[in-house]
Parts: C-alpha cells; sequence; structure tokens
C-alpha cells in the first residue's frame, strides 16, 4: 500500500475512509474498528473499556454498543454523557478519536429492536446474577454451571433482557491521524447540530500530527 491514497489531503475523502471503516467493523468481526477503547468518568474517576461496536449511523451522526445496565459505566454516563471513543487499524495506519455524547436506552423500543437481533450466545452475559465488576470470593463468569455450558432455551435467555442495554453516542467531534510514510497527516473534523435535522459540519481543519 502506497501513501498516495485519496484520503492523504482531501477532507471528503477522509470522511469517507472513515464512516467506511466504521460501518464495515460491523459486519466485520475481524475489523480492529469493531472494538474500539470507550472512556468515560468525571474529573476524578476515568477509565476506558473494550466495547463492541453495533451500529455506524452517517446520515445521523450516531454509533451505538450494547452494555448491562448494572455496569459501573451506566453510573458514570449518568452523571457525565460526555466520553470518548478511541479506534485503531494498523494495517491501514489509521486512527481515529471521537468525542461524543452519550444516550442510556433501556427498556425501550430502541433496546427492544437491538434485542430481537442478539444471538443466543451474545444474551449470556446479560444472565448473570450479579452485575459486571461485582466483588466475588472465587474466580467466576458470574453465571450459573448450566448457563456457563449455554444449557438455556432462546425463551430462557429472555430473562436477560432486563439488563440489557444500548449506548447510543452522538458525535460532536471527529480527529483522524493516518502514519504515512512520507509524513503523517491529521485533520479534526467539529460537527453543529442544525436545529434537529441532519448534523452539518461547521468546521474542518487540519492539525500537526
Amino acid at each position: 500500500m502506497t501513501d498516495t491514497v485519496p484520503y492523504y489531503e482531501d477532507f471528503a475523502e477522509i470522511k469517507k475512509k472513515i464512516w467506511s471503516m466504521l460501518t464495515n467493523a460491523v459486519k466485520d468481526r475481524s475489523s480492529p474498528f469493531r472494538i474500539p477503547v470507550f472512556i468515560c468518568g468525571d474529573q476524578s474517576d476515568f477509565d476506558g473499556r473494550i466495547v463492541v461496536l453495533r451500529k455506524a449511523d452517517e446520515a445521523n451522526n450516531l454509533i451505538q454498543y450494547h452494555s448491562d445496565i448494572r455496569s459501573d459505566k451506566i453510573r458514570k454516563l449518568k452523571a457525565n454523557k460526555n466520553a470518548a471513543i478511541l479506534f485503531y487499524d494498523k494495517e491501514e495506519k489509521i486512527q481515529v478519536r471521537l468525542k461524543v455524547e452519550c444516550t442510556v436506552n433501556h427498556d425501550n423500543k430502541i433496546t427492544k429492536k437491538s434485542w430481537s437481533k442478539t444471538q443466543h450466545i451474545s444474551r449470556k452475559c446479560y444472565l448473570v446474577d450479579n452485575g459486571p465488576g461485582t466483588e466475588s470470593d472465587i474466580p467466576t463468569s458470574g453465571l450459573k454451571p448450566e448457563r456457563d455450558n449455554f444449557d438455556y432455551t432462546k425463551e430462557q435467555s429472555e430473562e436477560g433482557y432486563k439488563n440489557f442495554t444500548v449506548i447510543q453516542c452522538k458525535i460532536k467531534s471527529i480527529e483522524w491521524l493516518y502514519l504515512a510514510a512520507k509524513g503523517h497527516r491529521r485533520a479534526r473534523f467539529e460537527f453543529a447540530d442544525n436545529l434537529g435535522s441532519e448534523n452539518t459540519i461547521s468546521r474542518d481543519y487540519w492539525l500537526v500530527p
């Protein structure tokens, strides 16, 4: 791969490339962009974790992933809805950082739609008796033995819905870094909400890498 790519010094091509990588990651389990680092918290307690990208919606400038309502990140997001998401693809030599505003969805039409599409194996983590991060006296998956071995029906897996949560991340800005041999390139795209209609780009500009 040479560095004479269309997105080297063209804002429109850069954005096209970013959204191509995001939308592909939703379907492609091997894509590095499928498992970004999500960072949230407040001034005294920031932390990050790997999440799985479940949706990339360019028209609405939105991405989303799934979580457990009992997770400590839910408490953090309710206290501070602003977060950051970091993507990196070694082969493409591209890093993308998103500044986002998060909405926690629980037991509503958004979670119902997403839950209906989840696979049997994916529902396993929502069936744990205690929430993620709960202290335990022994090493544990949090599941009873029969459920740990997937010995439960699709109907029984419906119990997990009460813990299922969808985190929607409205993108406020995108920062892109391309690690090119002939010279790195870095750009930032800031978005403005156009009175509730489609988001319009308020500012595109270059940064020193």
